[in-house]
C-alpha cells in the first residue's frame, strides 16, 4: 500500500512543484542524486573511480510530451559523452527511451538515439578507445516491447555499445532473457522499481526474487558480460556461488548498485575483487526518481518525517524565542 501510494505521488506535478520548493527534500535527494548539473555528475563519478568504481551517468527525466525537452535531454547526453570523453571518466550513460521523446514518436525517439550512438562512434574515432557504453534504461510494462524493438533496430545496423535493462519482477523477462542471449545482447537485470498490475508482474516479493535469482544464474552461464543489479546481499551472494561454481571470473560480468544505497557493500564487493558500477543519477527532474527510492526502502520516508518534524519544531521554539 505504501510503495503504491509513494509511486502515484511520483507523477503528480502539483506535490512535485511544491516538494522542490522544500529545502530538506533538496538534501534528501544529495544522498541518492549526484547533482543538478553535469558538472556534479562528472566530479561525482571521478570520486567514485578512485575508489575502483565504475559509472554510468544518467541524466534525470522521463515522460517527455513536447520536442523541445525531448532535444534538451539528447542535448545533455551528448554534453554527458564528450565530458567522459574529455576528462576520462570511467563511466558510460543510461537514458530512457520516452526522455528521448518515445511517447511523441518513434521516429524522433530514434533520431535522438542515433545521434547519441554516433556521438560515441565519433568519440572513439578521435580517442582511439572502444565506444562510450550506451544502457537503455527499462520503464514501466507498457513500454517493455517498445523499448526492446528499438533497442533490436539498432543493434541489427550493427551498433554493439548498447545494451538493454530487464526487469525480474516482470512474467514476461525469461523469454526476453532467452532473446538478448541469442542476440548476445549485455543484460542489466534488475526487479524493477514500477508498480504494475498481477496480469504482467509478480505480486509477491519472495516471487521477484525467485525470478531474479534463476534469471541471473542463466545469464551467469549463457549471457553476453551481463549486469546484475541489486542490492540485496542474498542474491549477491547467489551470484557469487553460480560464479564461482561455474568457474566464471569476475571479470565476465559486473555487479551494479544505485548510488547512496549500500555504499558499505559496494567498497566490499570491489575489495573482494568483483567489478562494481554505481549508477549516478543528476539532474533538475529528480523529485520522481527520490520517491521511486522511497518507495523501494521505506525507511528513509521515516527519516524524512522525522527531520520535517524536527524542523518544525525548532522553527516553533524559535518563533517562540523571538516573541
Amino acid at each position: 500500500m505504501l510503495k503504491g501510494t509513494l509511486l502515484f505521488l511520483a507523477n503528480q506535478d502539483s506535490i512535485h512543484r511544491l516538494v522542490m520548493r522544500h529545502d530538506l527534500l533538496h538534501g534528501l535527494a544529495q544522498r541518492y542524486v549526484a547533482g543538478e548539473e553535469l558538472a556534479d555528475g562528472i566530479v561525482v563519478a571521478q570520486t567514485l573511480n578512485t575508489q575502483r568504481l565504475k559509472a554510468s551517468l544518467d541524466y534525470l527525466g522521463e515522460s517527455v510530451t513536447n520536442e523541445a525537452d525531448a532535444r534538451r535531454a539528447t542535448r545533455a547526453y551528448l554534453d554527458a559523452l564528450d565530458a567522459i570523453a574529455r576528462e576520462q571518466v570511467e563511466a558510460g550513460i543510461s537514458l530512457k527511451l520516452t526522455a528521448l521523446g518515445l511517447d511523441i514518436s518513434r521516429e524522433l525517439c530514434t533520431a535522438h538515439l542515433r545521434a547519441v550512438l554516433e556521438r560515441t562512434r565519433s568519440l572513439a574515432e578521435s580517442t582511439a578507445h572502444e565506444p562510450i557504453f550506451v544502457r537503455i534504461d527499462m520503464e514501466s510494462s507498457a513500454y517493455t516491447q517498445r523499448t526492446l524493438d528499438i533497442h533490436a533496430q539498432f543493434w541489427d545496423e550493427g551498433y554493439r555499445n548498447v545494451g538493454i535493462v530487464l526487469q525480474a519482477a516482470l512474467h514476461r523477462t525469461a523469454a526476453d532473457v532467452e532473446r538478448a542471449i541469442e542476440m548476445r545482447v549485455p543484460v542489466r537485470l534488475c526487479k524493477g522499481a514500477y508498480l504494475e498490475p498481477p496480469q504482467v508482474a509478480f505480486a509477491q516479493k519472495a516471487a521477484v526474487d525467485s525470478n531474479f535469482a534463476r534469471l541471473s544464474e542463466r545469464l551467469l552461464r549463457a549471457g553476453a558480460h551481463p549486469a546484475i543489479a541489486t542490492h540485496d546481499e542474498h542474491l549477491i551472494r547467489h551470484a557469487q556461488d553460480v560464479a564461482r561454481r561455474e568457474r566464471i571470473p569476475p571479470s565476465r560480468f559486473e555487479l551494479q548498485m544505485l548510488f547512496g544505497v549500500r555504499r558499505d557493500l559496494q567498497l566490499r564487493l570491489v575489495q573482494q575483487g568483483y567489478p562494481m558500477r554505481v549508477y549516478l543519477p543528476y539532474g533538475e527532474q529528480w523529485y520522481p526518481y527520490l520517491v521511486r527510492r522511497l518507495a523501494e526502502r521505506p525507511a528513509n520516508l521515516g527519516f524524512f518525517v522525522r527531520s520535517l518534524v524536527l524542523e518544525s519544531l525548532a522553527g516553533q521554539r524559535a518563533g517562540g524565542a523571538a516573541a
